[in-house]
């Protein structure tokens, strides 16, 4: 592909990782990041930075300036509870933000765009595995946040020439393998973050929300997804996208297999020799029993394959970046 990709929220926790598997794969990118959570620090120095919010005017300017022929949309907000609390944060960060962006780029030419979506789209799940087509019936405004930013890409994509890939993340965990990138993010809510900040003494404690799911352990069960396989997905979604750009894609992000919290806190003791203490407490509110990619179409679709399927070394990879913030005292 010619001219260059635009990388929203490049400095954050997927966005910095997607940057490193477009520079590895010989791609040029600008990354544009308003820095509110994400650090410039994690930027690869290979690729430009601007820090600017994507609703910023200046966007067209850099899309112009870097010849910007492809986006990669990760910038938003993400944490659900919050999402509920404060609805109107959420419609503005994530659908407001990424309609400006999306007519931003439309009007500067940019052909394909890939946006970071969410496997909250599809709320408490009818059946599991979850498939694509199944209901979209999200239960909070983060998932719906993400579902109207889909559905207006579906119609620029009927309008312009324009295509796109939506990828449905499921629960998104380690770090770089090389030590590269990690996720950075103060009060983190991710499970797995969460235990190894633990392990190294960083909290006290590990929450088990919820003991009376229907699963095995009665803990519930989620496809977890390393980061660098997702990071990989988006570069082959782009490849898909130039080589087809009629095409448009709506995918799933997930090995297609689940770990109840049980098993991941496990996991981490065997990895730290060490056990973590864990306090049991309640359900949280539409947490689902169990929420586990069907990945069919995006295997059948794209050349990607996962390469760190391995719940023990999503541990590793994340434990080691959590050791290499400790060091820097982060």
């Amino acid at each position: 592909m010619d001219g260059s990709v635009m990388v929203t929220g490049g400095a954050g926790y997927i966005g910095s990782h997607a940057v490193l598997a477009l520079l590895d794969a010989g791609y040029r990118v600008v990354v544009i990041d308003n820095l509110v959570t994400g650090f410039d620090w994690a930027v690869d120095r290979r690729a430009d930075f601007v820090p600017m919010a994507v609703e910023d005017p200046g966007v067209a300017r850099v899309i112009a300036a870097h010849d910007v022929r492809a986006i990669l949309h990760f910038a938003g907000s993400v944490v659900v509870p919050e999402s509920v609390a404060d609805p109107l944060k959420y419609y503005r960060n994530n659908t407001a933000a990424s309609r400006s962006l999306i007519e931003t780029a439309v009007a500067g030419g940019v052909r394909h765009f890939i946006f970071s979506s969410t496997a909250a789209t599809y709320g408490i799940p009818e059946t599991v595995p979850v498939a694509e087509g199944d209901p979209t019936v999200p239960i909070n405004p983060y998932g719906m946040s993400k579902l109207m930013t889909e559905a207006m890409l579906r119609d620029v994509a009927a309008a312009h020439s324009m295509n796109f890939a939506a990828l449905r993340y499921f629960n998104v965990a380690g770090a770089d393998p090389d030590g590269r990138a990690g996720q950075s993010t103060a009060g983190a809510t991710h499970l797995i973050k969460v235990a190894v900040e633990a392990a190294l003494g960083k909290r006290a404690s590990v929450g088990v929300f919820g003991t009376d799911f229907a699963t095995p352990d009665g803990t519930g069960v989620r496809d977890y997804i390393h980061v660098t396989d997702l990071a990989a997905a988006h570069v082959h979604a782009l490849e898909k996208l130039v080589a087809a750009p009629t095409e448009s894609h709506i995918l799933n992000a997930g090995y297609g297999k689940g770990f109840s919290v049980l098993q991941v806190l496990d996991a981490v003791d065997r990895v730290t020799n060490r056990t973590i203490a864990r306090v049991i407490q309640g359900r949280r509110a539409g947490d689902p029993d169990a929420l586990i990619a069907d990945n069919a179409a995006i295997l059948r679709t794209l050349p990607w394959r996962p390469r760190h399927d391995d719940l023990d070394g999503i541990v590793r990879d994340a434990l080691a970046w959590e050791r290499q913030l400790a060091e820097r005292g982060l």
